[in-house]
């Protein structure tokens, strides 16, 4: 089918903003230049955009709002990796460096089992023995002979010992680790943050960051997909990225869900500035900004799960159920947001009151979402039979606590 487009400026193609709105309302495909303009739209077109978006998610999920209870397992800290943007990293030595022990794993685990959460949400940097001698001598302790092997064998001890899920965020895979993580976790994600290679340039946010090269990335994405592994993935923005860059993202993740139907879940996540970063003094994205970027995607990709981190858009954190978004991401009532320490999660119940002055239910989910469960539980082993002890009938997290 022939994608339409809209001229640079859609007052030309259009009698105003409105009408461009209302024919989208009506099924008109959004191009990628007409995308591209809404991220421009003037303030006062703001609520308009926002309520062709919030109709569309209606129509995909109505009433209901969902978030994952978690714990937050930084399974090791240390990362080739320097983004500029990221406070998280350390070079083994540095104060706040460390790798986590198994019986620190396994304890974290068990004390957020016992508040209801269903996640245990695996974040590590990418392949530091590669970088890093002092690694390597920590793993040869551990008895394991890379970090993916670590993190492989904490994944299935979570899963034997305790009724947690595991959702790893290792960084690039090839096709071999996606197969062998797949085995001990229900899903798996990785964020693509941006489709622009200029940021891997001198002063770029990704100028020192060998495993943030975008055609990378979305081949461990793409690999997902040939495996049918339920998959998370999502921008990160105002790191330097153009209004056509955030775009061109959004249509790459949705070419790859539109080939293998494994995308579980869109995140749009913005940059928070923060002290001792190279990005400290950068301009954080604007509330506007984030508003029309989640509108854009839900409007770009109307039949996916569109999240979107609370605790970055404090206070107006609610806003966003406005511009399209089905689901608040994970939420722990146990442990920090290691990657923004600055930024606490809001606690439980008042997630819960917020998002039902919207006139939403919340609902609890397990890492993966309902409707990919099916392929999950259709195959006989350890992660089916603890994927089903976790699902209720409908497939939202069968011991859910309230909020």
């Amino acid at each position: 089918m022939a994608r339409l487009t809209v001229r640079e400026d859609i007052g030309q193609q259009y009698d105003s903003l409105a009408t461009f709105l209302d024919e989208l309302r009506h099924g008109l495909p959004l191009s990628r230049e007409g995308a591209c303009q809404l991220l421009r739209c003037p303030d006062d077109g703001l609520p308009a955009l926002l309520d062709v978006a919030l109709a569309a998610k209606q129509r995909f999920k109505p009433g209901v709002i969902t978030y994952s209870r978690k714990v937050f397992i930084p399974l090791t800290n240390l990362c080739r990796d320097y983004c500029g943007y990221c406070i998280f990293r350390r070079d083994p030595g540095k104060p706040g460096a460390h790798t986590m022990t198994p019986d620190q794993i396994l304890e974290v685990a068990q004390a957020g089992e016992k508040l209801g959460c269903t996640e245990a949400l695996f974040s590590l940097g990418d392949k530091p023995e590669l970088a890093f001698p002092e690694m390597r001598a920590t793993l040869r302790r551990l008895g394991y002979n890379s970090t993916l092997h670590y993190l492989e064998a904490m994944c299935e001890r979570i899963l034997r010992e305790t009724t947690l899920l595991p959702h790893p965020n290792p960084g690039l895979l090839s096709a071999e680790w996606i197969t062998r993580l797949a085995a001990v976790s229900p899903s798996m994600g990785l964020m693509l943050e941006t489709t622009n290679t200029a940021l891997l340039g001198p002063g770029g946010a990704h100028d020192n960051a060998p495993d943030k090269i975008p055609a990378k990335r979305l081949r461990t994405i793409e690999e997902a997909g040939k495996q049918s592994v339920p998959f998370t993935t999502g921008l990160l923005i105002g790191i330097g990225e153009t209004a056509e860059d955030r775009v061109d993202a959004l249509l790459a993740i949705r070419q790859l869900h539109r080939n293998y139907g494994h995308i579980q879940e869109v995140i749009v996540q913005n940059f928070r500035a923060k002290p001792g970063i190279p990005m400290g003094d950068w301009p954080e994205p604007t509330r506007g900004e984030m508003l029309r970027t989640v509108a854009v995607a839900r409007l770009l990709m109307p039949q996916v799960n569109l999240q979107a981190p609370p605790n970055l858009s404090a206070p107006y954190y609610e806003e966003l159920l406005d511009a399209g978004i089905n689901d608040w991401g994970g939420v722990s009532p146990l442990t920090p947001d290691f990657i923004n320490p600055e930024k606490p999660w809001p606690h439980l119940a008042q997630l819960q009151s917020r998002t039902e002055s919207k006139g939403y239910v919340l609902r609890q989910r397990l890492p993966v979402y309902p409707e990919f469960l099916p392929a999950i539980t259709a195959r006989p082993g350890l992660l089916s039979e603890k994927v089903q002890a976790a699902a209720d009938r409908e497939g939202y997290a069968g011991k859910a606590k309230a909020a």
